[in-house]
């Protein structure tokens, strides 16, 4: 089977997870990285089974082998654009980690770029692949909530205190230049976290039929801003043309990925929609169905083989309900009203 060969510049803790996936599909394969640091260029070497013509100090030199069919960027937010750029300019697929952009003018860039050269481009939202979300969407599809009303998604993890103990939390180091914390590497909940709640969103609204999408206002902003400048919690009403409202909320300081879903019929529980929640609840009345899904070897894997099969088709956007770039411009138009509010 014709396989398509990936590149990843970037070698973070993301890298490692995006390419453990490549052990679980069978039409692509992890071909070259890239990273200043050699001993990371060893350690791919040795547990991914890579040739050393492949292994690349700079991002440059990956970018320009003619071997590569598509490149993942795994970079700090405040490095995506620059790079986004320069692998179009050397005629690469894409598929760059999320957010893409923070700017709006830039996401509409690229949008003109990669349809001028008939690029491949998507944003890298793994969850959307899931086996999970396509049953969330069977589910709304088929109206068994009935008309929908509102939803509520967070997507939090506590960054900023540790274990408790008999009830108490003690606060942990932060370190300003993680990239996390620091604003001019794109740090803060609403760039980490937040645009997964903003993408889900409008995956939801998608479903609901003549809405148009491009229709709404952000509304009831609130953010509590740490110590380092960068937003540490966030939430506001992302509403659209018809009423149908999604609150959304991030934050480093909480543990929450709850997902609930609301229509005039009943109600859907998502406990984690980000990593592959193994249960829905779907509430009808007084009626609650849990529903089991099949267990995941690793999240990324759906996602590499999606974008795979397309590549092999020759097509140029990922399938439904994969991210495509009139997400992407969607996503950070809403993700700048957030941030700049």
């Amino acid at each position: 089977m014709k396989k398509i060969n990936w590149g990843i510049i970037g070698l973070g803790d993301i890298a490692q997870s995006f390419s453990e996936g490549f052990h679980n599909c069978d039409n692509a394969r992890l071909l070259a990285v890239s990273s200043n640091k050699n001993e990371k260029l060893d350690q791919y070497k040795n547990n991914f089974k890579l040739e050393k013509g492949y292994l690349f100090n700079n991002y440059e030199d990956l970018i320009k082998c003619d071997d590569v069919d598509i490149v993942y960027i795994a970079l700090p937010n405040n490095l995506h654009f620059e790079w986004i750029l320069k692998c179009i300019e050397k005629n690469k697929n894409i598929l760059i980690e999320k957010p893409a952009v923070r700017k709006l003018t830039e996401a509409k860039k690229i949008e003109k770029e990669i349809i001028d050269r008939n690029l491949f481009f998507s944003e890298g939202f793994m969850y959307r692949y899931y086996p999970q979300i396509k049953k969330v969407i069977e589910i709304l599809k088929t109206e068994q909530l009935g008309k929908l009303i509102s939803m509520e998604t967070t997507f939090s993890n506590d960054l900023l205190f540790k274990k408790k103990f008999f009830f108490f939390k003690k606060k942990r180091k932060i370190k300003p230049d993680s990239r996390l914390f620091d604003k001019n590497l794109g740090g803060g909940s609403i760039l980490d976290l937040g645009c997964y709640t903003i993408s889900f969103s409008f995956l939801i609204a998608s479903l609901i039929k003549d809405l148009d999408l491009k229709n709404f206002k952000l509304k009831n902003i609130k953010k509590k801003i740490g110590s380092t400048g960068v937003d540490i919690e966030a939430e506001a009403d992302l509403i659209f043309e018809n009423g149908f409202k999604s609150k959304i909320k991030s934050s480093f300081q909480d543990y929450n990925k709850d997902t609930v879903i609301i229509g005039e019929k009943g109600s859907l529980l998502i406990k984690d929609a980000w990593h592959g929640a193994p249960i829905i609840e779907k509430k009808i009345g007084r009626e609650k169905i849990k529903i089991f899904n099949e267990e995941t070897v690793n999240l990324y894997s759906y996602q590499i083989e999606n974008i795979s099969r397309s590549l092999l088709k020759n097509q140029k956007r990922t399938s439904f309900p994969g991210f495509t770039i009139n997400d992407t411009i969607l996503n950070t138009k809403a993700l700048e009203s957030w941030i700049n509010a």
